[in-house]
């Protein structure tokens, strides 16, 4: 590899780690918001929605002005959106009439730089000259997963040495990542996605390939299946479970971030001895069980256990499905990763907003919104399934004729 671009990956690999914190410091702090400003959980359900829902609509804008004023920029936007949302967090709630309208306003700032982020990060270690960029692409995500762990440890030791209610000190601190990595993406070199003479599928190009609306089908419930169970699974621990903070925070979301990282870890350092397909199916399969173990293990323990597989499960989902995508439409460009983006925020959105609202309406049983949500990894089963048979075909056509033979 270039050395020059060792400096891009690892700032692309601590941009995920500001991913981790937009996405999951506020879930820490649901039931202290609930307590302190006596915000209702179907309030509380809306935050996460917001999150995701403003990421989603970031990625389709995207499209439209990332090439235009180029990923450098970009990157530097996204990340003091990232740092500057944090900030407000700490600030609006107490300045504005209404503490929930100050959260969503500061969410809202966050969510725009993880919206960004979730659009370049990935396409920009594409571009890098490595060798084996599915497993580049495994490790990159992986980063996620230990920035899921440090948000969710440091937090918790914070937490239990300073008290809960000093939690804006906490968000001040994480606001210094992001604005950190702002400078150090303003120095980093950048490579082109597409070579140069070569253009990118347009919109339409894309939107007429079945390969890449069955990749999107697979992004949205990969995001859904990850998230219904990480954005609950402190307050699930819990409230559902009857433990305390600290251990519900250790054993539910930072176990869950821990196994998640390794499954993205082990796909990195023995991706080349592994087949990607067979690896996400037998991945979703046992997702399917362990939202089943969730729900209906009779002994809380056995859920908690449950949860910490669902993270092991969930590991390769995001990232293979972006290695299939690249493998599957190289010259997809900005437009297919801003779109499987989308996708896979819409999932991020509708996962835990699924949970949320099942157990609302069921007492704040949460085990019900769980069960509800094991429909994402049933359905991207079998929209794995028909990829591989769309893929199979283009590779061995049923004629026995070369596919161009056919064609022409």
């Amino acid at each position: 590899m270039n050395q020059r671009y060792d400096r891009t990956i690892n700032a692309c690999f601590v941009g995920y780690i500001v991913q981790a914190i937009v996405n999951n410091f506020v879930p820490l702090l649901f039931l202290t918001f609930q307590r302190t400003y006596d915000i209702p959980l179907s309030q509380i359900t809306l935050l996460v929605t917001f999150n995701f829902g403003v990421q989603l609509l970031v990625d389709l804008l995207s499209i439209g002005f990332v090439d235009k004023i180029g990923y450098r920029a970009s990157m530097i936007i996204a990340h003091i959106c990232a740092a500057a949302g944090f900030t407000m967090l700490t600030i609006l709630p107490e300045l504005l009439p209404s503490p929930f309208l100050g959260i969503l306003l500061s969410v809202t700032v966050y969510a725009i730089g993880g919206g960004l982020l979730e659009v370049l990060l990935s396409p920009v270690v594409e571009a890098c000259p490595t060798d084996h960029k599915e497993q580049t692409m495994s490790i990159l995500h992986a980063f996620y997963c230990w920035g899921h762990v440090a948000v969710v440890l440091f937090s918790t030791l914070f937490f239990q040495f300073f008290g809960v209610e000093n939690w804006k000190i906490m968000a001040l601190i994480w606001a210094l990542i992001p604005l950190g990595n702002a400078f150090a993406f303003a120095k980093v070199p950048i490579a082109s996605l597409i070579q140069e003479g070569e253009r990118g599928m347009t919109m339409g190009q894309l939107l007429r390939e079945k390969k890449f609306w069955l990749l999107v089908v697979m992004m949205v419930c990969s995001g859904a299946s990850e998230q219904a169970v990480s954005q609950w699974a402190s307050t699930f621990a819990e409230k559902g479970l009857g433990i305390s903070k600290t251990a519900g925070d250790l054993a539910g979301p930072m176990a869950f971030a821990i196994l998640m990282g390794t499954g993205r870890a082990m796909y990195g350092k023995w991706g080349k001895r592994i087949d990607l397909d067979s690896f996400m199916t037998g991945s979703t399969a046992l997702c399917v069980l362990a939202y089943l173990g969730i729900a209906l293990a009779p002994v809380p323990q056995l859920s908690l256990a449950a949860c910490a597989v669902c993270g092991l499960s969930v590991g390769i989902l995001w990232p293979g499905t972006f290695s299939k995508a690249a493998a599957a439409l190289p010259k997809g460009g900005t437009a297919m990763f801003a779109l499987l983006a989308l996708g896979g925020d819409l999932g991020c959105s509708g996962g835990p907003t699924l949970v949320g609202l099942v157990s609302s309406a069921n007492g704040d049983n949460l085990k019900m919104g769980i069960l509800a949500a094991i429909v994402f990894p049933l359905v991207l089963l079998a929209a794995e399934r028909v990829l591989r048979k769309i893929q199979k075909n283009a590779r061995f056509p049923r004629s026995g004729a070369p596919r161009e033979l056919r064609q022409g």
